[in-house]
């Protein structure tokens, strides 16, 4: 039998030869991976709506712009409906909330919302509409496919980078310029 290692805690980058719409020159975190499948949050797909228009949606009042002008982001193709949120850890505890990571928390509550809301929530977070999902050894079998390269998270990456330089940073912590890759070429 052979040791598998799961890729929790990590950032799964797009080769550049995944065309694939929802996965074209992304970075995923991977929130979950275990023998079941994997479960991740695309970072760098914003939707263009804003937080103030999930507050509109959710009947949430706030009144600061910092919080009502937050991107709102693709997390992938699976349950878009649903809201995800990646943030660190604060002494408040969440409905639905799970631990990622030491310094990563996954929530899909409301309650997280209403305390981002009132400027009491989190002190960093990323939030999501959809995820990735992949079932049992899909996400192995497309890595040894060469659809994705994976790197450990780097919360600064998560976090801080502009949204249009992820992949590339992602990337960058592998010592890898992604824009010098090329795909293979299939020659019979």
């Amino acid at each position: 039998m052979t040791d598998i290692t799961y890729l929790n805690n990590q950032f799964l980058i797009a080769m550049p030869g995944l065309f694939d719409p929802h996965f074209f020159h992304t970075v995923t975190y991977l929130c979950q991976h275990n023998q079941e499948g994997a479960l991740g949050i695309v970072i760098n797909r914003p939707t263009g709506m804003k937080l103030q228009d999930i507050f509109e949606q959710m009947n949430i009042k706030s009144d600061l712009d910092w919080v009502l002008n937050t991107p709102i982001f693709s997390g992938g193709p699976v349950q878009q409906e649903r809201g995800f949120v990646i943030h660190s850890p604060c002494q408040q505890q969440w409905d639905s909330s799970i631990a990622t990571a030491e310094n990563i928390m996954l929530t899909s509550s409301r309650d997280i919302l209403e305390a981002i809301a009132q400027g009491t929530g989190p002190e960093h977070f990323l939030i999501a509409l959809g995820y990735a999902g992949w079932s049992s050894g899909q996400l192995e079998k497309e890595i040894t496919e060469n659809a994705w390269l994976n790197t450990p998270c780097g919360e600064a990456i998560l976090y801080e980078t502009p949204v249009n330089l992820r992949w590339n940073a992602a990337a960058s912590q592998l010592g890898i310029d992604i824009n010098r890759l090329t795909t293979p070429a299939g020659h019979g």
